[in-house]
């Protein structure tokens, strides 16, 4: 593991250094992104990670990300922290509040936040009790985040490892509550699988919950399998669901029955590395936002890295992006994880931005407050990506 001491050095790469703008940053305007929160690492806080925002009724924003304390592995002890906004993410409180402790195991981590339908606050996150038990615990408040219900466990059988990103939770209209998950083991097995594309569902607001009946795989040529899923609802009641690849780009399926069963994998339009993407519906608008690492015209620099991290904009639900901001540029940055809130006429995003020059590219965490019409600024001009 690195010295500590190359980790304070890397903050200043990370605000300060400035990289030759890519050729699709021509047309995709390059915003400077704000720093409103850096959670950078610390001797005894290695690593800051995956997290997730929640508007309070009060108006404050709560930030929720996974504060490490034994190492900055993904199996490393942590707990799960807190920083509240009192200015709608403007400006953030400078210590933490300590949200989740840990709770035995390995650590919990990955944290999705969501406001449900009944006016309550659910808390999502994994539990990694070991190498070959990871699983998707749900917590709930009905106090505005002031304490929290006893975890429930949203995948009771089979006991395996299931990957769960952050801000991955989503409810349907009919109040269907639905996580995307990735299966890459069963408890007993010792050597890490293909990644299978699975949901859980809940009809009762999370008090018990049922697999979907499709699971997912991703074509045998395919190493990774299907990574790190995010799913969301489509106009036409459909779910969409996007899995990162090894396979050079997103692959996304379609399921017409809230996510019972789903169609096969197709690759779309959206060329990445082994990284995820986030997408959220624009409030008020029929838009989609996407933000991911964009690698449709990358150099040999940066094949295989989280580099850069562009914005799109689709107003057709998904079939047609709009290239239209790229928010780092970093060649050696580490941009992932993303987070999404929207705040009257902001979003707010939360992702790693690390520096895999001076450690994983994972120990430091980054908040930004950009305005929702930045992302609209140069739409008729933007490169498009198409899925067929």
């Amino acid at each position: 593991m690195m010295s500590n001491n190359k980790h304070f050095r890397s903050i200043a790469a990370i605000l300060c250094l400035v990289v030759a703008p890519l050729a699709i940053a021509a047309t995709a305007d390059v915003i400077t992104s704000p720093t409103n929160l850096l959670l950078a690492p610390s001797e005894a806080n290695p690593r800051n990670s995956e997290g997730d925002f929640i508007e309070l009724k009060d108006g404050r924003i709560l930030f929720v990300y996974t504060h490490f304390s034994s190492g900055a592995s993904d199996y490393a002890k942590a707990h799960l922290a807190g920083r509240f906004s009192e200015d709608r993410g403007v400006t953030w409180d400078q210590k933490d509040t300590v949200i989740v402790p840990h709770p035995g195991g390995l650590n919990i981590m990955s944290v999705s936040l969501l406001r449900l339908q009944d006016g309550s606050i659910a808390l999502l996150y994994l539990h990694k009790v070991d190498k070959d038990e990871c699983i998707p615990m749900l917590l709930i408040s009905t106090d505005e985040a002031q304490s929290w219900s006893k975890p429930t466990a949203c995948i009771t059988d089979p006991i395996g490892y299931y990957v769960v990103n952050n801000d991955r939770m989503i409810q349907l209209k009919s109040g269907r509550l639905i996580i995307p998950a990735a299966r890459h083991l069963l408890k007993g097995e010792t050597k890490f699988q293909r990644g299978i594309a699975l949901c859980t569902l809940s009809d009762d607001g999370g008090k018990t919950w049922h697999l979907s009946k499709t699971t997912l795989e991703a074509p045998k040529d395919i190493s990774s399998g299907l990574q790190e899923p995010a799913v969301l609802e489509l106009l036409d009641g459909r779910i969409l669901m996007l899995n990162r690849t090894s396979g050079g780009a997103q692959y996304r399926s379609f399921s017409d029955d809230q996510g019972e069963t789903w169609s096969p994998v197709e690759k779309t339009a959206l060329i990445s590395p082994v990284s995820p993407a986030t997408l959220e519906r624009i409030p008020g608008r029929n838009d989609l936002l996407l933000v991911w690492n964009d690698h449709s015209d990358v150099g040999e620099l940066r094949k295989g890295k989280r580099s850069p991290l562009r914005a799109a904009i689709s107003k057709d639900d998904g079939q047609t992006w709009h290239v239209t901001k790229t928010l780092e540029d970093l060649a050696h940055g580490w941009y992932c994880y993303i987070a999404m809130d929207f705040v009257d006429d902001h979003v707010l995003l939360g992702y790693c931005s690390g520096d895999r020059r001076e450690g994983n590219g994972l120990d430091t965490t980054k908040v930004t407050r950009i305005p929702i019409e930045d992302f609209y600024a140069n739409l008729a001009s933007a490169p498009i990506l198409k899925e067929n």
